[in-house]
């Protein structure tokens, strides 16, 4: 079922007019979570890396 663009206009304007557009509390709010969430994870990876290194390096006798 083809549309005219006329219609297909209207149709995104009424689409774009359900959507929830975030205030500006909630962007900065989800950016620091973000940003904390990321923190977290690369301190979580670096001593999951540390251990396993010092772990390799241990069993091999290397160092």
């Amino acid at each position: 079922m083809a549309t005219n663009p006329l219609q297909f206009l209207q149709q995104v304007r009424s689409e774009a007019a359900k959507v929830h557009w975030p205030n500006r509390r909630e962007v900065m709010t989800t950016t620091i979570m973000v940003f904390i969430m990321a923190a977290l994870t690369s301190v979580f990876f670096f001593l999951v890396d540390l251990v396993i290194r010092t772990g390799l390096n241990t069993v091999l006798g290397v160092g």
